[in-house]
């Protein structure tokens, strides 16, 4: 039995006058037939814009239809006297778990949904126990959310919808936001929620490696639905993906690699397992391959200090019940021009970290040194340090509020003071190092997610920083736009020599662009050192919460087989190398 079915469902967004006149109109969905069974796990993929939220947001009647029928359990989502029975009947969870988090205590949030629906107390206690049992948050049901991990309160927000009893839980990019210890936290509660309880899930991602442990992929292009089919078939279809903007998991690019080398290797391969095995199937002369030559490439030591940390600790809420030390002791050396990459669990003082570096907080201990110069000395200003140091926060396209492109980008240098002509000519520089220039007179509130973001970006370097340091400034992004993007600032890097730190979660961001890596745990520098020589010590970053790419998992999986392709694997195009090398 289908649990949704939509039929020819058309939506569009309209815009009216204050007469109620139609100003604009914007279609978001173009005929889209389409039946969930009862009890499956169904992934949605598309880039941004493509509709997939507006499509989520039908199955529970937050939208309904401009045109066709969308029925839920056999109910008209149009029917304005089903609204109760149908969005009991499915639930959502949203990308920031902190806009579904009401209460001050963990089961208290978790009952409010019961309590509106109606449901006797004694129910209730016992629907909010097996919520959080359902995603092992019992033992945390009278903490505060705001003490709570990012995959902590998501679980919260599932054990909220929980609590309601739904049939079905359809989830907009619940794990966008979170680090690789969270998204794996709140994948294994979302397969245990449909394995386990027959609930059917409905999961929007733009994690091919979540997507594929669906039973079904749909993937939605321009409004309408183009792909329609189980995990293998879809990731198979790798070019198809990548003219829409998406991307295929690592080891499904590997044999794709393979394969164009005249390999003999299937390309219906989506986990590690079954790509060691299919490799260790291969013909192989040899079962170890040379190493080191990659790795040994590396730019020239850089010396001229910019940035330097003595012995900085950070408390919040000192003197209060509350204290917490975010930052414990960090000591470190960034020097001008080095591309560095800064990963961590959430909680592990990553932001806080940074935060210091442009003076936004004040250490509590210890002393931050910009070109040697003590930011906090009696005769610096701050306000200079600022423009020395500048800093993107993730989802910095929240920040844009001008009437036009060109003003946004311009609003920091006007603060600095800058004659026109050089705002100018910051402004074009700017925007074409992001790839903006021809939407210069556009307003910012008119284009996508992924060039909000790059004007947001922009506008830190109009002010043309020494230091730039961005907060996952891909976070959210389709893969076309998150590839686009870090492009773009690893060629502003290129070109400006300027001192770059990225914070990412994304392990295959931070391998690809970053020449050293910045490890955060607990508030302490676990580690800093060249890219390679961190990745190499996989099992103490994922005994802090980290992960590795795919590929590296693979790299180990394959010594199990006696195939041996080195410690330093954490790129296709390096795993492609030292496999060839073997046949």
């Amino acid at each position: 039995m289908d649990i949704i079915k939509t039929e020819n469902l058309c939506y569009d967004y309209v815009t009216t006058d204050d007469n109620g006149n139609v100003t604009e109109k914007s279609t978001a969905l173009i005929n889209v037939n389409l039946s969930v069974p009862e009890g499956q796990f169904l992934a949605v993929l598309g880039h941004n814009g493509c509709g997939k939220s507006t499509l989520a947001k039908h199955f529970n009647a937050i939208l309904t239809p401009t045109s066709g029928k969308v029925y839920v359990d056999g109910l008209d989502t149009a029917d304005e006297d089903k609204l109760f029975d149908i969005r009991r009947t499915v639930g959502m969870v949203f990308q920031n778990p902190d806009n579904q988090l009401v209460a001050t205590i963990v089961e208290e949030d978790v009952a409010f949904a019961p309590e509106n629906l109606g449901v006797p107390p004694k129910e209730i206690r016992e629907r909010v126990d097996d919520a959080l049992k359902q995603v092992d948050m019992y033992e945390f049901r009278e903490h505060a959310p705001h003490q709570l991990s990012g995959g902590q309160k998501q679980r919260v927000a599932i054990a909220g919808i929980i609590a309601m009893q739904p049939r079905c839980i359809v989830m907009d990019e619940p794990t966008a936001m979170l680090d690789p210890k969270g998204r794996k936290e709140v994948m294994q509660t979302i397969k245990r929620l449909n394995r386990e309880h027959g609930i059917t899930v409905i999961l929007i991602t733009h994690y091919m490696e979540e997507a594929a442990q669906a039973d079904r992929v749909v993937v939605m292009d321009k409004g309408a639905v183009i792909m329609d089919d189980e995990p293998h078939k879809i990731f198979s279809r790798e070019k198809e993906l990548r003219a829409v903007g998406l991307d295929v998991p690592q080891v499904t690019e590997l044999c794709f690699m393979l394969k164009e080398k005249g390999v003999d290797i299937s390309t219906e391969i989506i986990f590690e397992d079954e790509c060691a095995k299919a490799i260790a199937a291969l013909p192989l002369k040899k079962k170890t391959a040379e190493t080191g030559e990659e790795a040994a490439v590396l730019s020239a030591e850089k010396t001229d200090e910019a940035v330097r940390l003595e012995n900085v600790t950070y408390k919040y809420s000192v003197g209060t019940p509350f204290e917490k030390t975010a930052v414990d002791d960090v000591s470190l050396t960034i020097n001008r021009g080095e591309f560095i990459g800064i990963i961590g669990h959430t909680g592990s003082g990553k932001s806080t970290l940074i935060q210091h570096l442009n003076g936004l907080i004040k250490p509590t201990s210890g002393t931050v040194f910009i070109d040697s110069q003590d930011i906090h000395a009696k005769d610096v200003k701050i306000r200079d340090i600022r423009f020395k140091v500048g800093i993107v926060f993730q989802y910095s396209e929240h920040q844009l509020f001008e009437e036009t492109v060109a003003k946004d980008i311009a609003y920091g240098p006007k603060n600095m003071g800058l004659s026109d002509e050089e705002i100018e000519k910051r402004v074009l520089e700017a925007a074409e190092s992001m790839g903006i220039t021809h939407l210069l007179e556009k307003s910012p509130f008119e284009l996508s997610g992924g060039q909000q973001r790059r004007v947001a970006l922009a506008g830190v370097l109009a002010m043309n920083p020494e230091t730039l340091i961005l907060d996952e400034p891909a976070a959210g992004l389709d893969p076309k736009g998150r590839n686009k993007i870090l492009e773009l600032i690893k060629h502003y890097h290129e070109k400006s020599g300027k001192t770059v730190l990225l914070i990412s979660h994304s392990m295959e961001d931070i391998v690809k662009f970053a020449e050293k890596v910045l490890v955060m745990n607990k508030g302490k520098l676990f580690c800093f050192d060249y890219t390679d020589n961190v990745f190499k010590n996989t099992e103490k970053l994922v005994s802090i919460g980290l992960d590795v790419p795919q590929v590296t998992r693979l790299s180990h999986k394959l010594k199990n087989f006696g195939i041996d392709i080195g410690n330093d694997i954490y790129t296709t195009e390096r795993a492609a190398k030292r496999l060839l090398s073997l046949l």
